[in-house]
């Protein structure tokens, strides 16, 4: 199964495209006031890359052998279930974090709530998916991912 990185801030990319699209053709018909027009291209490039990003080319592929986090072209990280150190899970918020053993080879499922700049397309099958392939006794069940501690890292930053 596959399940594609979506980004989460559309809505502001696009009023960011579109607000910088106005201030710069008020500055154009007004007569090419420089800050109103710095200002409206800075909103639709920041806007644009942000839509552009190559993080939405990331996806999670898992099977029943393990857990792949990459683009078509390049592999980020794959664990097997076994190799996971830990899963700390919020059932109420769809939300969870794979506990690789780095934060390189690590995954925020972010679910209701988690403050993750990116979102996971069907995230609750995603979710599902990995509780039912980790050993339950690597699996921490917690209201919420921010009020729960891994060690001395935080769970949703790393």
């Amino acid at each position: 199964m596959t399940f594609r990185f979506k980004a989460r801030y559309r809505g502001v990319a696009w009023t960011s495209i579109a607000i910088g699209g106005s201030l710069s053709t008020v500055a154009m018909v007004v007569g090419v006031i420089m800050v109103p027009l710095a200002a409206g291209a800075l909103g639709m490039l920041f806007g644009a890359a942000y839509l552009a990003s190559s993080t939405w080319k990331l996806r999670v592929v898992v099977d029943d052998e393990g857990l792949e986090v990459g683009t078509p072209r390049r592999r980020r990280f794959r664990l097997a279930w076994s190799e996971i150190l830990k899963v700390v899970a919020s059932p109420t918020t769809h939300t969870c974090f794979v506990d690789g053993g780095s934060a390189s080879s690590s995954l925020l499922v972010p679910g209701i709530g988690a403050p993750a700049p990116y979102d996971i397309e069907d995230r609750a099958a995603l979710f599902d998916f990995i509780l039912a392939h980790v050993a339950a006794e690597r699996v921490e069940i917690v209201e919420t991912l921010e009020t729960a501690r891994i060690g001395a890292r935080d769970p949703v930053t790393g």
